[in-house]
């Protein structure tokens, strides 16, 4: 379950995690025209995503890998989380998941600064990042795991979610599928599904953010 832990630091911690900074910049990018930089937020200058000022937003659009990688680069997004959503098996794995059994959706957590990026601004890369008229599916991968959905934590994301849906409708030749219901239990997944394609650059991705 998503929990958000405010360790304290001492100086020699501080020290450590500066240095251990300094020597694992990471470099990425992402093969797309779009006014996400090139380069995420380096890890020093990210917020505090329990910050009371952030808010979250709880989405599934296929595999987690792809979408994370699309998210975290966002500007004004402060920290992204993969894990699992809107089923009823507590604490499901990865396997029991890809069964399509439990009922959960792969999907990502965004803590994000709304005073940078607003909700309908998230919705829009969401809906431009995947296909949302695919029942159960994004290209190869089948099932109600990789549903198309979008979990309000609130009624003001739950009328942006369903404004920005009618709204959307109009870019896509086919019927927007995409689920619309309330945020239940967000498991985060194992940790080396965190940030996978930073771990493995040119692993499996499906996601390609149209412009």
């Amino acid at each position: 379950m998503r929990l958000f832990p405010l360790p304290g630091l001492t100086a020699a911690g501080l020290f450590a995690a500066a240095l251990f900074l300094t020597a694992c910049k990471e470099q990425t990018s992402l093969d797309t025209a779009s006014t996400i930089p090139t380069e995420p937020m380096s890890e020093s200058a990210i917020p505090d995503p329990a910050d009371p000022k952030h808010e979250i937003a709880i989405l599934a659009a296929g595999c987690f890998w792809g979408v994370e990688e699309i998210f975290r680069k966002i500007p004004g997004v402060v920290k992204t989380t993969v894990g699992y959503t809107g089923g009823t098996t507590e604490n499901p794995t990865y396997e029991e998941v890809c069964t399509g059994r439990t009922g959960h959706a792969e999907a990502i957590e965004v803590v994000y600064d709304p005073a940078q990026v607003d909700y309908a601004t998230i919705l829009d890369f969401f809906f431009r990042l995947h296909d949302p008229t695919t029942l159960n599916r994004q290209h190869n991968d089948i099932g109600t795991q990789y549903r198309s959905a979008i979990f309000h934590t609130s009624e003001a994301q739950k009328e942006i979610a369903e404004r920005v849906k009618t709204e959307q409708a109009a870019n896509f030749k086919k019927p927007i599928v995409t689920e619309i219901s309330a945020a239940s239990v967000f498991y985060s997944a194992e940790a080396y599904h965190q940030d996978y394609l930073v771990k493995n650059p040119g692993g499996y991705n499906c996601h390609v953010l149209r412009h």
